[in-house]
């Protein structure tokens, strides 16, 4: 079932890659903001921000996670900045089957940033002393898509476990919250 469309206001976070030093402090702070419990370590592959760096310029790219596709793509352009080529893959915001970024280290889940849903502001802005990373808002049509990404989140879960394993453990979950 997909969600219904309609027009808000949206929360986007602006990259500039004229200022971004590549410091990485945006990998290190989301990465212990969802650390299980929130800052007690942090990981950068679990991070729902990547810096990609190209050592000939010296230019730092972060790329944000978005959402989990299932199958990986069948275009794969190649862009050429400062020289160097880069594949396609390497700014792309997907979770796919074909690479590891953007997935949780442990689980295999897909990570999807979540603009650190319940702070005031995304926590790799509010720390980027650079100002590469800013909150924008603007005016969008938009999908509700809460359901939609339970729904990606279970699929992931069967694909990886089977839907067997899933249905047990969904079961046992109901029994438990039951009692």
């Amino acid at each position: 079932m997909k969600g219904e469309q309609k027009k808000k206001i949206v929360k986007t976070i602006k990259v500039n890659i004229d200022k971004c030093n590549g410091c990485r402090v945006c990998e290190m702070i989301c990465s212990a903001f969802h650390a299980e419990p929130k800052y007690s370590s942090s990981n950068p592959a679990r991070a729902r921000i990547r810096v990609i760096r190209d050592p000939l310029s010296d230019k730092f790219v972060p790329v944000f996670a978005g959402a989990y596709t299932i199958a990986q793509c069948a275009v794969r352009d190649k862009y050429t900045i400062g020289g160097k080529e880069y594949d396609q893959c390497a700014f792309c915001r997907a979770s796919c089957p074909s690479r590891e970024d953007f997935k949780e280290p442990d689980s295999g889940l897909p990570l999807k940033c979540d603009r650190c849903e319940g702070e005031e502001e995304p926590l790799c802005v509010k720390w980027c002393y650079v100002d590469a990373l800013t909150c924008e808002e603007k005016e969008e049509e938009v999908i509700d898509e809460k359901l939609e990404d339970m729904e990606i989140g279970v699929d992931a879960l069967v694909e990886k476990y089977g839907l067997e394993k899933v249905k047990d453990i969904v079961a046992r979950l109901s029994q438990s919250k039951k009692g």
